[in-house]
């Protein structure tokens, strides 16, 4: 049986997820770039796995978006995503930035694509540097 570890930026949550994961999806809905931040959220999605908090599960808030499904979990001391169970789906969602280790399963599918932001377009022509460039 796979197991993943994960945690949060701070490292007062740890966990371990035993299992497979089923689906990888990559959420650009307008609720999932609010949450992130970003352009899209990254989710890995099972209906078997076992999520166990290893340390700190006294620091995992949950929040609900008021008539949605959108739901997260994060740490209350650095506001890192983390795991949550989705009883309405009976899923496990694990924010794949939170693991400790790579995943073998890769992104299955962009999902709300008629929100994605607009400036993600074209982003393999943009310069990349291996670390945070020297500001001119």
């Amino acid at each position: 049986m796979q197991k993943y570890h994960g945690s949060c930026l701070c490292q007062s949550v740890k966990y371990c997820v035993t299992g497979k994961f089923e689906q990888f999806y990559l959420c650009h809905c307008q609720y999932c770039q609010k949450d992130t931040g970003s352009a899209h959220a990254a989710n890995l999605f099972s209906s078997s796995a076992r999520l166990e908090w290893l340390e700190g599960k006294d620091k995992v808030t949950q929040f609900h978006l008021p008539a949605s499904r959108h739901a997260r979990a994060f740490c209350q001391q650095c506001g890192s995503a983390l795991p949550f169970e989705n009883h309405d789906l009976s899923l496990l969602v694990v924010p794949a930035g939170s693991l400790d280790q790579p995943v073998d399963i890769k992104p299955t599918a962009h999902l709300f694509t008629q929100s994605q932001a607009g400036w993600e377009q074209n982003l393999a022509a943009t310069e990349r540097f291996k670390t945070f460039p020297h500001l001119k």
